[in-house]
C-alpha cells in the first residue's frame, strides 16, 4: 500500500511518527509525506520517505488560503494516488479530509489536541465545529487521544461515535527513552512544550520565582520553540524578564535531543490548561521523571496523583507552588519510586509498539476491503 501521512510540520512527523513509518515500511508499504518544507525534509528522505508539499498557516484564518489549500491536497493526493491517507493536525485533519473525500480515498483522522480553537469559545470556535463536522463525516476512522476529547466531539455531534476510538497517543521509544536514574535531588526542574500561554508557561515561570525565594539553589529550565504563529505566543521579551533577573531560570531553546534534557533534571513540570495527550509528559515519565501537571484531559491521563507524581489545578500559580513543594518535601527514595511507577505507565500504556499495532489492525482493515 502506499500511505499518506500528512501533518502541519515536517518536523513533527520526524520526531513523533518515525517508529510508525518504520513499521510500515517494515511490512512492505511505501510511506508519503505531505506536509510544509523545513529542515526535516532531508532527513525523512534519508528514510526513504518521499516527501511533498503544501502551503499551510496553522493558524490562520483566511478562507481564501483554506480553499487554496483545499486544492493543493486535492491535486497532490490525486497525482499520487494514495491508498489511504493518515492525517494529524486541524488544517490536514480537515482540509485534507475535503480532497481526501472528492476522490473516495480512505482517511484516518488523529485528534491530538482540541487547541486554543476549542480552549477559548468564539467565532471561531463555532466555525472550527461546522467544518470538523463537515470534514469527519467522511473519514474512515477517528482517533481521539483521550476520552475527554471523544466525547466533547460526539456530545456537539461532531463525528460518528461508531467510527471512533481512543489511541494512546503518538507512542512512546522506551527502549530510546529510558535512564539508569539513580539519584533525584530535585534540584532541577523542567518545562518542556511550545511557548504559548495555555501551556501555562507564565504560570511556571511565576511559580519558580516564589520557589526560589524559599529554595534559592534550585533551577527551573525552559525548552520549547519561541516565535510560534499562536495569537497566546509568549514574547521573547517575556521570558528574558524572568531569565535576565534570575540566573536560576534559563531558557534552552529548541532540542532535538530532548533525551540529553531529560536526564540532566529531577522534575517534570507542564502546567498546560489541556492537551491531546502530552508528549513531552510521557517521555518525561518514560526516564522515569517524577512529574507536576495539571488535572486537565490529555495530563491527567498521563500522571496519576500520588502515584507517577502530582496534578495541580489549571491556571493556578498557587496550586503549582504547592506541589513543587510537595515534591521537595519527599524523601529521594520516594521521588525514584515516582519516577519508576510513570515508566512502569508508559511502558504499559502508552509505548509505540502499542500505537502501530493499532494502526497495523486498521491498515489491515482497509486493505480488505479494497480486496
Amino acid at each position: 500500500m502506499k500511505i499518506v501521512i500528512s501533518i502541519n510540520t515536517t518536523w513533527n512527523i520526524y520526531n513523533f511518527r518515525i517508529n510508525l513509518i518504520k513499521e510500515f515500511q517494515s511490512l512492505g508499504h511505501s510511506i508519503v509525506a505531505v506536509a510544509p518544507e523545513d529542515e526535516y525534509v532531508s532527513k525523512l528522505e534519508e528514510l526513504n520517505v518521499k516527501c511533498f508539499h503544501v502551503s499551510l498557516n496553522s493558524k490562520g484564518t483566511n478562507p481564501i488560503n483554506d480553499v487554496r489549500l483545499v486544492y493543493q491536497y486535492y491535486k497532490l493526493f490525486k497525482d499520487l494516488k494514495p491508498d489511504c491517507i493518515l492525517s494529524y493536525t486541524i488544517k490536514p485533519n480537515i482540509y485534507g479530509n475535503f480532497a481526501a473525500n472528492l476522490l473516495n480515498i480512505p482517511s484516518i483522522n488523529n485528534i491530538s489536541g482540541l487547541g486554543t480553537l476549542f480552549i477559548k469559545k468564539s467565532i471561531a470556535t463555532h466555525i472550527g465545529k461546522l467544518l470538523y463536522r463537515f470534514s469527519l463525516s467522511s473519514s474512515y476512522h477517528v482517533f481521539f487521544q483521550n476520552k475527554d476529547d471523544k466525547t466533547l466531539f460526539i456530545k456537539n455531534k461532531l463525528v460518528d461515535e461508531k467510527i471512533t476510538s481512543i489511541i494512546p497517543g503518538s507512542g512512546v521509544d522506551v527502549d530510546k527513552f529510558d535512564c539508569d536514574r539513580t539519584k533525584n535531588i530535585a534540584k532541577k526542574f523542567l518545562f518542556v512544550g511550545r511557548l504559548i500561554s495555555d501551556k501555562g508557561v507564565l504560570e511556571y515561570l511565576d511559580a519558580a520565582v516564589s520557589v526560589l525565594k524559599k529554595y534559592p539553589k534550585k533551577e527551573f529550565l525552559l525548552v520549547g520553540e519561541l516565535g510560534s504563529l499562536n495569537n497566546t505566543a509568549i514574547s521573547k521579551k517575556q521570558i528574558e524578564k524572568y531569565t535576565n533577573n534570575y540566573n536560576q531560570i534559563t531558557y534552552l531553546g529548541k532540542t532535538d535531543d530532548i533525551k540529553k534534557v531529560l536526564q540532566s533534571v529531577d522534575i517534570m513540570i507542564l502546567p498546560s490548561y489541556r492537551e491531546g495527550l502530552s508528549r513531552s509528559l510521557l517521555e518525561a515519565a518514560a526516564m522515569k521523571l517524577p512529574i507536576i501537571t495539571t488535572n486537565v484531559p490529555g495530563c491527567r491521563d498521563v500522571v496519576e496523583d500520588g502515584f507517577n507524581g502530582f496534578l495541580c489545578e489549571v491556571k493556578s500559580k498557587y496550586s503549582l507552588e504547592k506541589a513543587i513543594y510537595k515534591l521537595i518535601s519527599l524523601t529521594e527514595n520516594k521521588r525514584l519510586e515516582l519516577g519508576i511507577k510513570g515508566r512502569e505507565k508508559v511502558t504499559n500504556e502508552f509505548s509505540s509498539e502499542i500505537v502501530n499495532k493499532i494502526y497495523k489492525k486498521k491498515i489491515n482493515e482497509i486493505m480488505k476491503s479494497q480486496i
